[in-house]
Parts: C-alpha cells; structure tokens; sequence
C-alpha cells in the first residue's frame, strides 16, 4: 500500500515545486465542513490537492445507497477522474474546513517540464492499481479482514506516524469505516473491539485512533491476532 502514498506524495510535491517556479498557477480556496467541492456528474477540468483539512469522496449505487471511495488528508491530490472522463465519477465532500488548492490539467499537461508530467501520470497509474486492489479485497476478503486493510491504508494516509503506529486525529465514523469497508456498523464496532483486545489498535485519552501498523500487517498476512479471539 506504501507506493500508493509515495506516488500522490510525489504529485503533490511536483505540483508545488512547479507552483514556486511560477510555471503552473492554481487557485487556493477554502469549502466549509459538509460542503461540496464538486459532484457526481459535474464537468471539470482540474485536480485538487488539499493543503489544510480532509476530503472524503463517495458515490451511490442505482438504489441511492451511499460509497464512501476514500478519504484524503494534507498532501493528498484528488479529483483525477476528470482526467479520463468527461464529468466527474464522484462527489468531493469536506469533512472539515479545509483549503484546497485547484489546478487545470490543461496546465500540467503543457508544463514544460516532464516530471510534473510524469507524476500525474504515475498517480493515475497507481490509483488505477489502488481500485484494482479494492476489488480484489471484496472478492478474496472477509469484512474483518477488509477493516484491517482499510485502516492500515488510512494510518499511512492521514495518520500521523511515530515509528510502527499512526494516529489518526481527524474524526472518522464507524458509519464512514463501513461504507468504505462494505458492512454494517455494528460490525464494525465488533471487529475494532477485537482490535483493541488484540492490542492492534487503540484509542488516546483525547479519542484519536491509533493504528500499529506492524501488527495490523502481520494480522492480515497471517490471519491471526492473537491467543482466544
């Protein structure tokens, strides 16, 4: 999961780098929590790179059920969808009041220094990879094991890391968890339980999450927690 982080990291690096020599211009806004950055549908051109804040994107099915795709934090580019399809495949949704910085394809496109080039089109490639991944998790997964993955991708994500554990202070919901998970609540709460018994998750005293990376990995190459779970 590592080189998915490492590839929207070097796109948002480029991205800045190319902002400072004064050869791409974006526009820096803010959206308030709740509100929408674009929706499922809408014709765009640009992709977003969160400065401050966190973005989750989601989608629905044909019965109107929710989707939750992904969550992206500070550093993280979004939006890229628009690059290969004519409207958007989702909607963008701020969890929090954060400030987005938007930049047109059009302009990295005829950057003329190939690296930016070259990251947007190495994220695009990963991400494709990321969904493949996704995929292959519903089919060969069970729920458990799902919200195992899932919260290792978002300690690397969003997480703040000290050594093998990250913690992840943005508020996330059981109910987000599971939507992108593809459970039920309740499920969820039993499955972060055994965590916590298990000593591969935990919650601080001011309630942020704290994910150790290392044992949730090993949990899921070797399908055991521990001794009477």
């Amino acid at each position: 999961m590592e080189p998915f982080c490492n590839t929207e990291r070097s796109l948002a690096t480029a991205l800045q780098e190319a902002a400072r020599r004064g050869t791409i211009r974006g526009t820096r806004f803010r959206v308030g929590r709740k509100e929408h950055v674009y929706n499922l549908g809408q014709p765009d051109a640009h992709i977003y790179l969160v400065e401050i804040g966190q973005v989750k994107t989601l989608t629905h099915t044909r019965d109107g059920k929710q989707c939750l795709l992904s969550i992206h934090g500070p550093g993280d580019v979004f939006g890229e969808s628009s690059v290969l399809a004519a409207k958007h495949t989702e909607t963008a949704q701020a969890m929090q009041v954060t400030t987005l910085v938007q930049v047109h394809v059009a302009q990295i496109m005829n950057d003329c220094d190939p690296p930016l080039r070259e990251a947007l089109i190495g994220h695009m490639a990963n991400r494709l990879l990321e969904q493949q991944q996704v995929i292959a998790n519903l089919v060969t997964m069970d729920s458990e094991h799902r919200l195992a993955a899932l919260l290792v991708k978002l300690g690397e994500k969003v997480g703040r890391r000290k050594d093998q554990t990250a913690q992840i202070r943005d508020r996330i919901t059981q109910e987000e968890l599971a939507e992108m998970v593809g459970t039920t609540r309740s499920r969820v709460g039993y499955f972060l339980k055994r965590f916590s018994v298990a000593g591969v998750v935990h919650r601080t005293d001011e309630a942020h999450l704290c994910i150790h990376i290392a044992e949730l990995t090993d949990y899921l190459e070797n399908s055991s927690l521990s001794a009477g779970l």
